[in-house]
């Protein structure tokens, strides 16, 4: 068994969400001993794995539908988290939906990450079989070093006892941007860092006026930054802070589970099943909820889910999740 594992447009999207589950799903495949290629001209495979939703990503299942391979789509997107994210996506969002269940709807199996979103595929009326198979987590990369956290306060010149909140994403209306700055203004005395980059003129002019300056003092826009130094965040941070509307799973608050790092996130479906608050994660719906929650947690008034959002990452540990890919592979050519 051999796999073909095609990620189009790998330099624009190398920094998202899908790019970090590109480079899981190799590291997922290596640690259960499955061989693969990432090179499109490979013609020696027996499955292709596809994850992206360009012109070339077409061209691709076509291509190996005329050579009787095998054809995995990997559904990262849906709809509904394309809207409020570019300029213009609500207006296409329908034209895109189309699009998308064109393409899931010509492969042979359809892996997503979570039940909800699997869910959401379904309600597209896709006939194809679907499992839920998670983005996985390296664990490796964040366990606790003195290093590493002193690269990030050195890094942000920030003092031993300021107060860190942060967050990790594309400058997406729908990631909670807007909700993040506007709880950073109630707290002035903490510092808030949103790591993540997008291209500004890909984005609504109201978001981009936040980047650019329309913020409070407290609120500091880095860029996309790995290795290290957001690392070192994860760990020596006071809180993570993620208050987005819409997923498909979150592979950042899965590495920020896996840092023990405070988690406080929207109550949103995607969660379902893996998150439950006051257990592994804190959950709120409203600014107003996040705020009470903040001071409660940056207080040490609240109870420490650390260790139990801890044992929750480790249940998608890249070695799990290359069985279970492993397991679809073996099914798919069964069938």
């Amino acid at each position: 068994m051999k796999v073909l594992i095609y990620f189009e447009g790998q330099q624009l999207l190398s920094k998202s969400g899908i790019g970090r589950a590109f480079d899981h799903q190799k590291k997922a495949l290596e640690s259960a001993g499955v061989p693969y290629s990432t090179d499109e001209n490979e013609l020696d495979y027996d499955i292709l794995h596809i994850n992206t939703y360009g012109l070339n990503s077409q061209r691709m299942v076509r291509k190996a539908k005329r050579a009787d391979k095998k054809v995995i789509y990997h559904a990262h997107s849906t709809e509904e988290d394309f809207r409020n994210s570019f300029i213009g996506s609500n207006q296409v969002s329908a034209i895109y939906k189309k699009h998308l269940v064109r393409l899931y709807s010509s492969a042979d199996f359809i892996i997503t990450p979570t039940l909800y979103s699997k869910k959401v595929i379904e309600g597209y009326g896709i006939e194809q079989p679907i499992e839920a198979i998670s983005n996985g987590i390296d664990l490796t990369r964040f366990n606790r070093n003195v290093e590493k956290e002193k690269q990030f306060r050195d890094y942000f010149q920030l003092p031993p006892d300021k107060k860190v909140i942060i967050s990790v994403g594309l400058y997406f209306e729908r990631k909670g941007l807007v909700d993040f700055v506007e709880v950073a203004r109630r707290f002035p005395e903490y510092t808030f860092i949103w790591f993540g980059h997008t291209p500004l003129y890909t984005i609504p002019k109201k978001i981009r006026a936040i980047i650019q300056g329309d913020h409070p003092d407290n609120v500091i826009f880095p860029g996309y930054i790995k290795g290290d130094i957001i690392e070192g965040a994860y760990t020596n941070a006071d809180l993570f802070f993620f208050p987005s509307y819409e997923e498909t799973e979150g592979i950042v608050v899965l590495e920020a589970l896996a840092s023990r790092q405070h988690v406080l996130v929207r109550e949103i479906p995607v969660y379902d099943g893996w998150l439950v608050p006051g257990e592994n994660a804190y959950m709120g719906r409203t600014n107003e909820d996040f705020c009470n929650q903040i001071e409660q947690i940056i207080e040490k008034k609240a109870i420490d889910l650390r260790e139990n959002g801890w044992q929750t990452a480790q249940g998608k540990s890249i070695q799990a999740i290359g069985q279970q890919l492993k397991s679809v592979y073996e099914k798919v050519l069964g069938n």
